[in-house]
This record gives C-alpha cells, structure tokens and sequence, in this order.
C-alpha cells in the first residue's frame, strides 16, 4: 500500500487522476494557467489542473458571449469534448487552447442580422408614411383655420385628404414589423385615425 502512494507521489500533479470529493481533502488542487486564442482575441484563465473541458467553456461565455453549447474547443488540433479533464488530456501550464464558433452561433448571428434588417426597413418605411402624414396634416391644419374664420372648404378638398390619409394607413397596415417597430407602426395608425376624424 505504501508502494502505491509512492509511485502516487511520483506522478506530476498536471497529469494524476481527479481524486473523488468522497476521499479525504489531501490539500489544495494545482493550478494551471491556460491561454485560449479566439480570433485576435487571447483569454487567460487560471483553473484547477482537474478541470474539464466543459469547466473553461463556462469561463469563456463571459469573455466572448458564446454560449457554451455554441463553442468548440481545441487542444492540439483536435476537438475536446465538454466532459475530458484538462490534466488527462496533456493541457499543462502555459498551454494553449483554440476557440472556434459553432454552427448554432453563426445561425444564431445570421438570424439578428435578418431580424435587424427586417426591423430597419419596418422602421424606415413607417418614417415615410410618417413625413406624408405629416404633411397632410398640416393641410388638415390650414383647413381647419379656415373653417373656423368662416371660410368654406370644398367637400373635395375633404374627400382628396380622407382619400390620401387612407392611402397612407393601407400603407402602414402593409408593413411588417416586429418588436418595437410594430408598436411604433400601431401609435401611427393611432395617430392618422385621429386625423381622419378631424
């Protein structure tokens, strides 16, 4: 049995197998400090030796908002999986790791990017109905003035601006938006409803 803790003894920290937390606590764990290269990006982390591979995929979610699930981590060329400890593997001091993107990331990116798009175009087409709306408005204004001076506004004048403020709604009511765009568009047709009720 001494044999066994001797040759025990022999075995560098960095590669002796993880010790169960059943056992006894034979002192603190050996830590290691790893660089992990993502893109021009160098993360450095100081973990314990028995550490997985999982373990420095948490660490990494802070550093570069990939999920863990959303990251593949190299050693040496080949890909670790999340459950491999760190000391088993051959990662010693100093060594260095590879982060790439997985597919769920770069799907997840492309799918923001389509929705950002979809979401400035609503935006820009609800600006162009708004400029028209808000220069029949002003018609609506001038009208109004004039009506309340005791002036007469002719029935087509009502009916041409009814008819352009509707244009303009059936316009908005065509816009897909989502999020905040979709409430900006339903306060316009808010808006030009109140208008053609003036």
């Amino acid at each position: 049995m001494s044999n066994a803790t001797d040759s025990a003894g022999k075995i560098p920290p960095e590669t002796r197998p993880a010790e169960s937390d059943s056992g006894g606590d034979s002192g603190p764990r050996p830590t290691i400090k790893i660089n992990v290269m993502h893109g021009s990006s160098q993360h450095e982390f100081h973990l314990p030796a028995q550490s997985t591979f999982g373990d420095v995929k948490k660490l990494l979610v802070n550093k570069t908002g990939l999920e863990p699930v959303e990251q593949r981590l190299f050693f040496r060329g080949i890909e670790k999986g999340d459950n491999l400890h760190l000391h088993l593997e051959g990662v010693k001091d100093k060594s260095k790791l590879l982060l790439l993107e997985g597919t769920a990331s770069k799907e997840r990116k492309l799918e923001e990017t389509r929705k950002q798009n979809v979401m400035s175009k609503a935006f820009e087409a609800i600006a162009g109905v708004r400029a028209e709306v808000d220069k029949l408005s002003n018609r609506v204004t001038s009208i109004e003035v004039a009506i309340n001076g005791g002036n007469k506004a002719s029935e087509k004048e009502f009916l041409v601006l009814t008819e352009l403020l509707m244009s303009q709604l059936l316009k908005l009511d065509g816009i897909e938006a989502e999020g905040e765009a979709k409430l900006q568009r339903k306060a316009e047709v808010v808006f030009m409803i109140l208008q053609l009720q003036s």
